[in-house]
């Protein structure tokens, strides 16, 4: 069983905002499977799906962003799962923007959020889904530019980098290698 977490915020004022990236992409996740979050635990909205046979949990924390790592160690107690079976969707500054890289593990960089994960659940080998946010004709600081809107002219941008993470994220939690989801999905 995998559990997928997509990192954001949860009020609505921040929907669209680069932080909420990983919200976004765990959304087109759950709709490629078919399902919708429809219930609240472990302080995380949650969808269950099912993927050749085996449970999906997908989560979209409540925590606010830097406090994420207490609903993704909640999810993994729940389900009785580890490490090696979460799949963590998110922004990332450091990458140009709608790009994708995916992450057998490392290190949580400039990202609150996943300082949070890798502090609660105690190790950073995870699979980690990043999606670039760095806009480098904007300069702002980090803060006020992760929390603003996506430009409206990007938009369909980070829709199809949402749309390609979700797809690699479906591929690990199917069984793929992540080696080989690297290879067709970075990028």
């Amino acid at each position: 069983m995998y559990v997928i977490v997509g990192l954001g915020n949860p009020e609505e004022k921040y929907l669209k905002t680069f932080h909420n990236v990983g919200y976004i992409a765990v959304g087109d996740v759950a709709a490629k499977l078919g399902v919708k979050f429809k219930k609240k635990e472990c302080e995380a909205f949650v969808a269950e799906a099912n993927l050749n046979g085996e449970k999906i949990i997908l989560a979209r924390p409540v925590t606010y962003m830097n406090a994420s790592g207490r609903a993704v160690k909640q999810l993994l107690a729940k389900y009785k799962t580890d490490a090696a079976h979460l799949i963590v969707l998110y922004d990332d500054y450091d990458l140009p923007k709608a790009s994708v890289r995916i992450r057998p593990s490392g290190s949580a960089g400039t990202h609150n959020g996943m300082r949070s994960v890798i502090a609660e659940i105690g190790t950073q080998n995870f699979t980690r889904i990043r999606i670039g946010i760095r806009d480098s004709e904007v300069n702002i600081p980090l803060i006020n530019y992760v929390l603003s809107e996506i430009k409206k002219e990007d938009y369909e941008l980070f829709i199809s980098a949402s749309n390609r993470a979700a797809e690699a994220a479906i591929a690990i939690a199917s069984g793929k290698p992540v080696e080989v989801v690297m290879t067709n999905y970075n990028g």
